[in-house]
């Protein structure tokens, strides 16, 4: 075998390879060989077909599995001599042999980049900054109480946080226009189901009271034959319903799994548990960035064949998605081209990732696995369950053995970077309307 190299691009290889067909022909032979002891055949017992009648039938499959495999090895040994870390699958392309005693070929792959982190000594990374008090379980508790909202009669006009339930009927042009007639609708005033001016028109109204007014839907509205069009609705009030919230008391405790009702329990729960979300959502933000200064510091050019791969997987984790949300997607087109921007992102930190992990030995230590195990199991009422179901099967402690290993990064590059503590109001962090 004989092989050369060209470098056609900053990651794509192409080697000229031979092979002399004496090889091929005598990997022919050996195969053919190996069939005549099984192959059956009418007229004949099997593993007595005559050599020339097996070579007859299956010569062409024989000389096809002969070649795939010499331009396999061929391959494989000259990326071992060479020392290349191919990314993807080669193209093998034919070439015309200068004679009919060598089959010469090329393969056109790419290999990995090499990856030399940069400094991430002027990266700037913020960490945010938040104790849990009772302030914020306070506020958690509010919002478990709105949540469980009840409503009763009220006998006074609509006002925000009412649920109304009203007959309506929306003309354009004089018509009946589609989706525009209900009866017993209803809606919480505010809560954001209805567009604003309906909810204006209908605050203000009592039970039994209607009102005839005109609106201008917006002109990005969904329905496109109302968008930007003036209708008029006339509206009738059938109930109006006052917001009534669960006092924070031993019957509250208990339908939120506190057995014996005890408040304070309640509040310890309530805080434990916003605890870890706090300091969960806190990491995200910390790794966000973190990515975002990996990418700074080490621009790399990635292989098309990682990036195509990694746009298929994305492309097939969307439809996936959209089945588990009920859609049929046989007919949805979902292009890996839409993934393809998103695809190199991932890419890129994947390389740099794996050569921090080896260069700095980031991997999961067992003792940091078995901690990140033992803390998600703390918000399930059997934490030994959980830990348990981990530790039965490797491919689940993976998963918890790749967060580990993530987690390294991070923190190594957060003591590498320019960091500072910033602290951060708890609406803000947690995402709560204004």
């Amino acid at each position: 075998m004989q092989t050369t190299q060209e470098t056609p691009s900053a990651l794509e290889r192409r080697i000229d390879m031979s092979v002399e067909m004496t090889e091929i022909n005598k990997e022919v032979d050996a195969r053919l060989r190996k069939m005549a002891r099984t192959v059956k055949m009418p007229g004949f017992r099997p593993g007595k077909v005559p050599m020339k009648i097996v070579a007859q039938t299956y010569a062409p499959q024989a000389r096809s599995e002969a070649i795939g495999a010499a331009v396999e090895k061929a391959f494989g040994n000259a990326v071992r001599e060479q020392n290349l870390r191919v990314a993807g699958y080669p193209r093998i392309e034919p070439k015309e042999a200068s004679n009919a005693e060598v089959l010469e070929f090329s393969a056109v792959f790419e290999v990995y980049p090499e990856v030399v982190p940069g400094d991430l000594s002027a990266q700037p990374i913020e960490r945010p900054v938040l104790d849990v008090g009772e302030a914020e379980v306070d506020k958690t508790l509010e919002v478990l109480r709105k949540q469980r909202t009840s409503f009763e009669p009220a006998d006074r006009v609509a006002a925000e946080g009412d649920r109304v339930s009203i007959d309506f009927t929306g003309r354009k042009d004089g018509e009946v226009f589609e989706g525009g007639q209900a009866e017993d609708f209803p809606f919480v005033i505010g809560a954001g189901s209805m567009l604003k001016d309906f909810e204006a028109a209908v605050t203000g109204l009592k039970a039994d009271e209607s009102k005839t007014f005109d609106m201008t839907f917006p002109a990005d509205y969904h329905a496109q034959h109302l968008a930007g069009q003036t209708v008029q609705f006339d509206v009738t009030v059938k109930k109006v319903e006052a917001a009534v919230l669960p006092a924070v008391d031993s019957d509250f405790a208990k339908a939120l799994g506190v057995a014996d009702g005890d408040v304070s329990k309640l509040r310890d729960e309530v805080k434990a548990n916003l605890t870890r979300e706090v300091k969960r959502r806190i990491q995200a933000k910390i790794k966000e960035q973190v990515m975002e200064a990996l990418l700074a510091a080490t621009p790399i050019e990635v292989p098309k064949s990682l990036v195509e791969a990694e746009s298929r997987q994305l492309a097939d984790n969307a439809k996936r998605d959209l089945e588990t949300r009920g859609m049929q997607t046989k007919d949805i087109p979902v292009e890996p081209a839409w993934f393809t921007d998103q695809a190199v992102r991932r890419v890129k930190l994947g390389l740099i990732m794996a050569e921090l992990v080896k260069s700095k030995d980031l991997h999961a230590k067992p003792e940091q696995i078995r901690s990140l195990v033992e803390e998600m199991a703390q918000s399930y009422e059997d934490p030994s369950e959980l830990v348990r179901w981990y530790y039965a099967q490797p491919e689940r402690l993976a998963q918890a053995e790749a967060v580990v290993i993530e987690d390294n990064v991070v923190e190594w590059v957060v003591s590498q970077a320019q960091t500072s503590d910033k602290s951060v109001a708890f609406d803000e962090l947690m995402g709560n309307a204004a």
